[in-house]
């Protein structure tokens, strides 16, 4: 099996076509601006994809000025073709005059994909014309574009529904494209209610039947997108459309990152640029911010946890040889390998973590056994080290140093935190630490707008000027949640508090971690970690910090 997509891409013999900016924003809860779908578009070119679908010019007011814009030279794709999407005329009407058809032309889209019902009970009950006139409104529009110098592609909707209700009607509606001179027939399986076995058996049938160029466009309310155009693939399809982390309407699309990611490592296909592959998982992330959604950590091939291996007899394996329980290495998608430290962690995974961590625990045995222990002990009691590492960090080298630690920048005398409810109905927080720097006792007291903003303000002011990194450091997330005793989520009185603090000093992130039965305690913890970690990253600043999310 290849790992490393070859040195010349497929090119017109095979196309990967996005549809993050038309499909996938169809998405509940993204709303494109005009600067984010250029954004998008120029990501999705210098990854390297062949076509970029842009939106539906003269239906949608945004796709029309993202179309404008990029034709007056604000978009300069190097590998895509931009796509335009559009609907063929309407019945009874000429091409040449269908306004739809015309915005079509005026976005200067060199590419157009048309949408046009394959299936019969579509082409009856909600066009309300029969099939030989939905013929023509497709013959008419390709040939229409064609003249105009257009490269067509038709997204016969429905396809697979309407095929299995009545195939000979699908297919009629592929000939009149395909014959008026569209370049591929896109069979859409648009209600996403296929399964992979049905779709190769389907693609073949059309393929053998036609001889036609075709393409797949899945939707996922099977969870089986990917799995269903990579079968399409395998069937014989050249043509694939995607989305960006499988944005799209209901369930999603076909997720690109996944469909590449197998065309290339399973089937041996170089469908992006030479060194275009390395930028999956980069550019996944980038795709994610733009969307203001948070990446999926657990996406295939470029999730954080797509090659994260918790159990003990994973790390085990993989201490002897990574490929044992990895299906590739994950570098080549840009993405790296990681092991978990939990209660589920044995010798090795520690061993892992902190070779991971630039920490050599395999040369302390007894180092590797406390560390083991401790973490046991402390996630039955309700922590989680595994999005923490900066803490985990701290204890490994707590082991290491036989129970000293690196050293704090304070050491703390006491803390005291106010709440105070104003008669104007503000709340205001009021924390005061006394704590020893460098020998010096130091009293200071801030306001805040809640008690760990307050806290956090009183000890950088009891640090100030000693400490003069501090003021590069920022808390970037906060996350609390309720724990039962033994760790499990719950309530009531006893049960106990979760605290994750992420920080950055923007080079790098880290996340610690607290826990206790009052919030404001298992904050102080976290916080004190941060700090800590912190005051060790001044004695090598260049290391390397991975952001990480709690689940």
């Amino acid at each position: 099996m290849r790992t490393q997509p070859a040195d010349t891409p497929l090119g017109d013999e095979f196309h990967v076509f996005d549809t993050t900016l038309r499909d996938g924003a169809q998405r509940e809860g993204i709303s494109y601006s005009v600067a984010d779908k250029l954004a998008v578009a120029r990501h999705l070119d210098a990854l390297g994809v062949g076509f970029i679908e842009g939106g539906w010019p003269g239906a949608m007011p945004k796709d029309t000025e993202f179309f404008a814009r990029a034709a007056a030279g604000e978009l300069a794709l190097k590998h895509a073709a931009l796509v335009a999407f559009g609907a063929t005329r309407r019945a009874g009407s000429a091409a040449a005059q269908d306004q739809q058809v015309r915005a079509l032309l005026d976005s200067q889209a060199p590419v157009v994909t048309l949408v046009a019902k394959s299936d019969r009970r579509h082409i009856e009950r909600a066009l309300r014309t029969d099939v030989t006139e939905n013929c023509a409104m497709v013959s008419d529009t390709v040939a229409f574009l064609r003249s105009e110098g257009r490269r067509v592609f038709l997204d016969a909707e429905h396809f697979f529904d309407g095929y299995l209700f009545d195939p000979d009607t699908a297919i009629r509606v592929l000939d009149a494209a395909v014959t008026a001179g569209a370049d591929v027939a896109v069979l859409c399986d648009t209600n996403g209610g296929m399964l992979p076995l049905r779709i190769a058996e389907l693609v073949t049938q059309v393929r053998e039947r036609t001889g036609f160029r075709v393409g797949i466009h899945c939707q996922d309310d099977t969870g089986c997108a990917v799995g269903n155009t990579i079968a399409a693939v395998q069937a014989g399809a050249t043509h694939v459309q995607c989305t960006a982390n499988g944005y799209g309407e209901r369930a999603g699309n076909a997720d690109l990152f996944a469909v590449v990611g197998n065309l290339v490592t399973k089937l041996d296909m170089p469908v992006l640029p030479p060194g275009a592959f390395a930028e999956l998982t980069r550019t996944s992330h980038a795709l994610a911010e733009i969307a203001n959604l948070a990446p999926d950590t657990h996406q295939a091939y470029v999730g954080s946890s797509a090659f994260a291996h918790k159990a003990g007899l994973h790390a085990s394996a993989i201490k002897v040889d990574p490929e044992l329980y990895n299906h590739m290495d994950p570098t080549v998608v840009g993405n790296i390998q990681r092991v978990l430290v939990t209660e589920m962690a044995g010798r090795a995974s520690v061993e892992l973590k902190g070779t991971e961590l630039g920490l050599d625990l395999a040369a302390q045995p007894d180092a590797v056994t406390d560390v083991v222990a401790q973490v046991k002990a402390l996630e039955a009691q309700g922590w989680s080290f595994e999005a923490a590492d900066a803490s985990l960090e701290l204890l490994m080298r707590s082991a290491l140093d036989g129970g000293a630690g690196p050293e704090r920048p304070f050491t703390l005398e006491s803390y005291r935190v106010i709440t105070e409810h104003r008669a104007d109905g503000q709340v205001v927080a009021e924390a005061t630490v006394k704590v020893d720097v460098d020998g010096r006792r130091v009293i200071a007291t801030e306001e805040g707008n809640g008690p760990v903003n307050a806290l956090d303000a009183a000890l950088r002011a009891a640090l100030n000027g000693s400490r003069p990194w501090l003021e590069a450091i920022e808390l970037s997330d906060y996350k609390v949640r309720i724990m039962s005793p033994g760790g499990r989520e719950g309530h009531g009185t006893d049960a106990v508090t979760r605290v994750l603090v992420e920080s950055t000093d923007h080079t790098g992130t880290w996340t610690t971690v607290g826990v206790h039965g009052n919030i404001v305690e298992a904050s102080w913890i976290a916080l004190v970690d941060a700090l800590t970690y912190a005051a060790l990253r001044q004695s090598d600043p260049a290391r390397e910090v991975d952001t990480l999310v709690a689940p």
